[in-house]
């Protein structure tokens, strides 16, 4: 899809971080946007923001956790535009950094409502139009943490591998049936997002609380991961550049940091000889 003026995008996770980078970089394509996100102050004020530029788009607060929410999205999408062409599955948090052992259940709900199910919600309430217009182009916002897995990451791990699956899979069906639909999967590295305060989103049906030794060290976990991100983080308007190209050249994976490729290598030469895994650094 390498002419995106006029057309319309869907981006969730759009409020801030990789999504906003992401609703930025297309509007300087001339797309048509329409954002969603759970964080509806921000979401509204990015809007605005973006629609000071001359840019048509509109704001749907929207919890991609609940069926309901994504296909009140969808509804509304189509009442404005009538269309979709590019859909941004981006919304997602992030991890606890505790143990699974000490993880309550609600944790795992949630991480795995936003993070897997957001995408499964976004693609049944707009692939079946896509398809049928044989046209357009789905991005999902995985993680390297997809491809490999750092320990205390339990939750986001496996919904970042579930995603880069879940992508392979439609990936394949749609070409097998000749669709013009295509499909990219973003494995991020470090970037530098809000992601690791993603829990002030964190709805009340999910509510829960950590003792004090949990809480402790939880928050000396986050804080030697943000001094390791501030040495090799890049702008998530670098992210978003990429996933432009991925667009416009039918591209299936972005992988935005090329130094992590020895990882990968390392992972797949051990999972080939039966060794048991290593964490990366």
């Amino acid at each position: 899809m390498d002419d995106l003026a006029g057309k319309v995008a869907v981006v969730t996770g759009a409020a801030s971080g990789i999504g906003r980078a992401l609703a930025e970089r297309f509007a300087a394509e001339d797309m048509r946007l329409v954002l969603a996100d759970i964080e509806r102050p921000v979401l509204e004020q990015t809007a605005k923001e973006i629609a000071a530029a001359g840019v048509d788009v509109i704001a749907v607060p929207t919890d991609t956790s609940l069926e309901a929410d994504v296909n009140a999205l969808a509804a509304q999408v189509f009442e404005r535009f009538g269309d979709v062409h590019l859909l941004c599955n981006n919304a997602g948090v992030g991890s606890r950094g505790l143990p699974i052992a000490e993880l309550p259940l609600h944790d795992f709900e949630w991480v795995i409502g936003v993070n897997l199910f957001g995408v499964i919600h976004g693609l049944r309430a707009f692939l079946p139009h896509m398809r049928a217009n044989d046209v357009g182009h789905i991005v999902n916002t995985a993680s390297v943490s997809g491809l490999y897995y750092l320990p205390l990451m339990g939750p986001y791990n496996a919904t970042k591998a579930a995603v880069v699956a879940l992508s392979e899979t439609l990936k394949f069906e749609l070409d097998a049936e000749g669709s013009h639909v295509g499909v990219s999967v973003v494995c991020p590295g470090w970037t530098r997002t809000n992601i690791s305060t993603a829990v002030r989103n964190r709805p009340e049906r999910w509510s829960y609380e950590l003792d004090t030794e949990q809480v402790r060290r939880m928050e000396e976990y986050k804080t030697k991961r943000r001094e390791q991100r501030e040495t090799i983080a890049i702008d998530p308007s670098d992210v978003a550049d990429q996933v432009c190209a991925a667009v416009k050249e039918n591209h299936f994976y972005v992988l935005t940091h090329p130094e992590y490729t020895r990882y990968f290598e390392e992972r797949a030469a051990r999972i080939i000889a039966g060794e048991n895994p290593v964490s990366p650094p």
